[in-house]
């Protein structure tokens, strides 16, 4: 399978001034938390693919995050009739591109990477650490892996990441620790990228890249509180654009905030 690519851009962090800064969040809905995805069934594919063949390298839970798996589960099961899934009475979900999915609670984050684009990660409270990673579904990450992030706090998941250093470390702490339920916050990233969707690289390979980069890396991101566990999500919805393909408001903004570091 090549690189997947959209022809349009839901979502560009480059466009509202208070997403173009550092940590650069707004609120959101729940309803808005999912998004519609012009290249909805290639990603499922991909997906579905990674799921079946390196499963270890994109999914991880911890036995202390299964309720919290369970309870995001039901989350987004509400969201999916109105975005075009069809629940049958037999528990079969019939995806908008027609595949059907028969969930499994007893792997709720592997249901949810065969249902829906966007990848979620667990955070769950640990003592002074704030919150660590104790489950994800990532079948698109940015540049890292599962296997050197899972179990940490966020400093630790994000090093070495430069602009995520001890001084915003904390702030970023402090907007999950202030986290309300039934309200979320948006962010997003943007770069300029040559690699697929599925991009993990360790720590030591690091984020550096060279050659042409004729694509934009854009990721999505939402926090929420879940109101049983009281776990943060964080999800990831990541759009693979070209330029030539952005709207014309997206262009113009670009232009006048260009993306400047390129990963």
């Amino acid at each position: 399978m090549g690189v997947i690519l959209q022809k349009r851009l839901a979502f560009a962090p480059w466009e509202d001034a208070r997403t173009r800064r550092l940590p650069g969040v707004i609120p959101v809905a729940p309803e808005d938390w999912l998004v519609e995805d012009d290249a909805f069934a290639e990603k499922m594919a991909l997906r579905a693919e990674l799921i079946a063949t390196q499963e270890a390298a994109v999914h991880r839970m911890a036995p202390d995050a299964l309720a919290a798996a369970r309870e995001l589960y039901g989350q987004i099961l509400a969201l999916l009739p109105g975005r075009g899934y069809q629940l049958g009475p037999d528990g079969v979900i019939r995806r908008p591109d027609g595949v059907e999915v028969l969930p499994d609670l007893e792997q709720p984050l592997l249901t949810l990477g065969r249902l829906v684009v966007e990848d979620f990660c667990l955070m769950l409270p640990d003592g002074e650490s704030g919150h660590a990673l104790r489950g994800a579904i990532l079948c698109f990450p940015a540049g890292w892996t599962l296997a050197e992030k899972f179990g940490r706090a966020m400093l630790g998941i994000h090093q070495p990441v430069a602009k995520y250093d001890e001084a915003l470390a904390p702030r970023v702490q402090r907007l999950m620790d202030g986290m309300r339920t039934g309200i979320g916050l948006l962010r997003g990233t943007a770069h300029h990228s040559n690699a697929p969707l599925h991009n993990p690289r360790s720590e030591a390979q690091g984020h550096s890249v060279s050659g042409d980069l004729p694509f934009i890396r854009v990721e999505r991101q939402c926090l929420f509180r879940l109101p049983e566990t009281g776990a943060v999500v964080f999800s990831i919805h990541t759009t693979l654009i070209r330029e030539a393909d952005l709207s014309e408001v997206q262009k113009a903004t670009l232009a006048e905030f260009p993306i400047r570091d390129a990963a």
